[in-house]
């Protein structure tokens, strides 16, 4: 009776689904007990830190690396693993993801120095071959589903994906598929085709991996759809160019932590220091910012082998600072220290690079000679260039040289530019336009003109119709002139200066009553405008109306302008 009343018990628990179908192994392997604790249950959290999904993973090696399924972790913000002791632990990185074969490998935040791990197969089972489904589990037997393999087909290359003469219980999706040796070769998928009763498939362990962050993987779409924190490349040279990927996308608190991550990895690499420095430059507000900056450099130099390349970016972080913060205060940075720090660089290696800094840096001490002495160097170099005539010209310039010197500079200068002109020409074309009209050459200015309004495709203001039809006037291309100054005054309608010019131009061509008219409107616009009237005056003398000129004169003396008493002078005796 009492057996009756046992075995009823069982049947209702079945019946109810507290226990499972016998589908488990009569006499599980021996390494089953210890392979279970690598096994764990993952729960994802969203954004607003709601509970998203739950799962399983397992731990391939000691230090946390696991394994588990893509889709528990998509749109995932934090993420916690649960052993088989009940002990959470946070899923601290993503180290790569497939959302096509549905896998993810992270880091696990673990407390202690090691894990339990599981092996990775090095053997593939091979079709008949029978394995285990080893679940998640915080029981004490040593159950595991068995199976056979039916067929394994091969995937990106040597990997495999494997169909199993096996049922996948309930939420067994990326428990580990083990062989008879107790070696895990795939995690298990949920079963696609129709017959999910006794067939199940697997993604090679291997594959998943494989997985790996890699220098271009910022624009990867399935790691981009986990917001938890993502590792950096496993080499320092893929870690570099990741950073540079990355540096222009990401916020720049962001990217500061990305860079304190990089540090930690690569503490010896004097080029994490360094872009921190950088960066933190960019951000620095107070002294206690730039001093940090200064640690990163000196730490850069501390762990450099090649310390040459760290004292360049030690002097291009102080001049960089100094050139463009009028009111710097740090008084650790100054240009006599930035010199001091290239010329180390230089005693080193000479390199072209770190003589034009030092060139840069005595051109800011307003050291013209020596800055001169620097930048001809370069230009005798292979670093020579259309930047390092560019700032011999402006030396020369500076130290009041011929023109003519000045120009030939200039036309070195442009001579390393290719044809058409693009954009980065553009600020070359406009100084020497600048300095062919100082020459003597406006013809050739107003070319450099037309050149640079085709570089920056027609982008242009009203200052530079002005600039154009200055040189313009100069070579006598009156029609020219006048028809720039029409477009500044069409950018610029209030601007007196540009309708004054074109009075000028027109008296210039004897177009005195076109003169006129454009000066009555610029009086329309502020009818105490002076240099107006002294014009008006002008333009009525040549059309022999000296009585009206003289009241123009006398209204432009009325007015304060400084230049009209030899005009009345000369003509209202």
């Amino acid at each position: 009776m009492k057996n009756n009343m046992k075995v009823r018990f069982i049947l209702f628990l079945f019946l109810m689904g507290f226990l499972e179908a016998p589908t488990l192994s009569a006499q599980a392997p021996k390494w089953v007990e210890k392979a279970k604790e690598a096994v764990f249950s993952i729960i994802t959290y969203d954004a607003d830190d709601k509970m998203l999904n739950t799962g399983n993973g397992f731990f391939v090696t000691e230090d946390g690396v696991a394994l588990s399924d893509y889709t528990l972790f998509k749109g995932a913000q934090r993420a916690v693993a649960v052993d088989s002791k009940g002990k959470q632990m946070p899923v601290q990185l993503i180290m790569g993801a497939d959302d096509m074969y549905d896998v993810i490998k992270f880091k696990v935040g673990i407390p202690g120095k090691k894990v339990p791990a599981l092996s990775l197969a090095t053997v593939a089972p091979q079709a008949g071959m029978e394995v285990f489904l080893q679940p998640y589990s915080t029981r004490k037997d040593r159950s595991c589903t068995t199976g056979k393999v039916k067929a394994a087909d091969a995937v990106e290359g040597s990997y495999l994906y494997y169909t199993l003469d096996m049922r996948l219980p309930d939420k067994m999706v990326s428990c580990p598929l083990m062989t008879a040796e107790g070696e895990v070769f795939g995690l298990a998928q949920k079963s696609s085709g129709q017959d999910t009763a006794t067939v199940c498939y697997a993604v090679d362990a291997r594959y998943a991996m494989a997985r790996e962050i890699a220098a271009l993987s910022y624009s990867d779409l399935a790691l981009k759809g986990v917001g938890i924190k993502k590792a950096l490349p496993d080499t320092e040279e893929q870690a570099l160019v990741f950073l540079y990927m990355v540096s222009s996308q990401l916020p720049a608190d962001e990217y500061m932590v990305l860079l304190g991550d990089f540090i930690a990895q690569y503490p010896d690499s004097p080029d994490g220091y360094l872009r921190r420095a950088t960066q933190q430059l960019l951000l620095s507000q107070d002294e206690a910012s730039l001093a940090k900056v200064d640690a990163d450099l000196d730490k850069a130099l501390d762990v450099a082998r090649e310390k040459e390349d760290v004292y360049y970016n030690r002097a291009k972080a102080m001049f960089n600072y100094l050139a463009t913060t009028p009111d710097a205060s740090y008084k650790e940075w100054t240009f006599d220290a930035a010199l001091q720090e290239i010329r180390s660089a230089i005693a080193i290696n000479s390199l072209p690079l770190y003589v034009q800094l030092e060139g840069d840096i005595l051109f800011a001490k307003q050291d013209y000679p020596a800055a001169l002495a620097c930048y001809e160097k370069v230009n005798a170099s292979q670093l020579a260039s259309a930047e390092t005539f560019y700032s011999t010209a402006k030396t020369k310039e500076l130290m009041k040289a011929p023109v003519d010197e000045v120009l030939a500079l200039m036309d070195s200068c442009m001579a390393y530019l290719t044809t058409p002109y693009t954009a980065d020409a553009a600020p070359y074309l406009l100084e020497r336009a600048r300095v062919r009209v100082e020459a003597g050459k406006a013809r050739d200015a107003v070319q450099d003109y037309n050149a640079y309004y085709d570089a920056v495709n027609g982008q242009v203001n009203d200052v530079f119709y002005y600039w154009r039809e200055q040189a313009a006037l100069k070579a006598r291309l009156y029609q020219i002139a006048l028809d720039d100054l029409a477009k500044a005054i069409e950018l610029a309608p209030n601007d007196l200066t540009y309708r004054a010019e074109l009075a000028v131009v027109n008296i210039r061509v004897n177009r005195c009553e076109e003169a006129l008219a454009v000066l009555q409107e610029a009086l329309g616009i502020d009818p105490n405008y002076a240099e107006a009237y002294r014009l008006m005056g002008l333009a009525q003398v040549q059309l022999k109306r000296t009585e009206d000129a003289c009241a123009s004169f006398s209204k432009a003396k009325e007015l304060g302008h400084p230049q009209v008493d030899d005009l009345i002078q000369k003509y209202c005796k």
